[in-house]
């Protein structure tokens, strides 16, 4: 499945919500969700700089796609990055560089969320798009 089907998905799933409560519950689900990441990976060197909560990213390429894994202190970033490993994951490098997180504001994330949490984010989008150009560099040939 690619970046924008996966993302569409996304949008399916909140487009019938028009309550931000029920939305904001919706994304701390998803974030209950995720799947826990080692503790080899909550370090300072997987930590995604620009989030007021600690969020750990971790990347590994596998068969030419990059597949995440994170996870976050606070539950609502936890289901905010949930949100952008979900829309990724299983993409190739290209793709991931190619595809911009229209999610973000299809959804209406974008006016919604406080500015904090806004900046950590578009953050963990910046650190998603920096393992895509890191692993697009390894599979270039010299």
């Amino acid at each position: 499945m690619s970046v924008a089907e996966r993302q569409a998905e996304i949008v399916a799933e909140f487009t019938g919500m028009t309550d931000w409560k029920a939305r904001y519950r919706r994304i701390i689900e998803i974030g209950r969700a995720l799947p826990p990441l080692a503790e080899e990976f909550q370090t300072e060197s997987f930590k995604v700089k620009g989030c007021q909560s600690q969020v750990w990213l971790h990347a590994r390429q596998e068969n030419g796609l990059v597949f995440f894994a994170a996870t976050s202190d606070s539950d609502i970033v936890r289901g905010l990055v949930a949100l952008v490993v979900k829309a990724y994951s299983g993409a190739s490098p290209d793709e991931v560089l190619a595809q911009p997180p229209s999610f973000i504001d299809q959804i209406g994330l974008g006016e919604s969320l406080t500015q904090a949490r806004a900046n950590g984010l578009s953050a963990m989008v910046k650190q998603v798009k920096l393992y895509g150009v890191a692993f697009k560099s390894l599979n270039t040939p010299r």
